[in-house]
């Protein structure tokens, strides 16, 4: 099976850096976005099989909007969604699954929880295929 491309959209340098280096240790291609914005440009051209999204974006797109957009586009809407987040409220988890979030892990997380989520997406998504 080909290398997966997981994109990180998250706007703290510090949590956008860890899970990165650790996606690529797990043998993953990390692709790093500070914002929609960037993440938009990386899907524009380079496919991806996983996204692990920061809920809170401080840029223009919070990180539900963003989600929104991915999944009203056909090109993007059956891209997994991990939700990253400080929010935990319940309505904060149903709209991360109204938006199509397969996943949501509140902050602070364990890393090899992230893993093994991205590795569970990734694993229902091939099943699928």
């Amino acid at each position: 099976m080909a290398t997966r491309r997981v994109l990180i959209v998250d706007d703290e340098p510090y949590i956008l850096q860890i899970l990165a280096f650790k996606l690529r240790r797990a043998g993953y291609v990390a692709l790093e976005a500070t914002s929609s914005e960037e993440a938009l440009a990386i899907l524009s051209s380079t496919p991806v099989h996983c996204i692990v999204l920061d809920v809170s974006l401080a840029t223009p797109t919070s990180g539900f909007d963003f989600a929104r957009h991915l999944a009203d586009d056909p090109r993007t809407c059956r891209i997994p969604i991990i939700f990253l987040t400080a929010h935990s409220l319940p309505q904060d988890l149903r709209r991360g699954r109204e938006l199509g979030g397969r996943a949501y892990i509140t902050k602070p997380f364990s890393l090899q929880a992230v893993l093994e989520e991205v590795q569970r997406q990734l694993d229902a998504t091939a099943e699928g295929a």
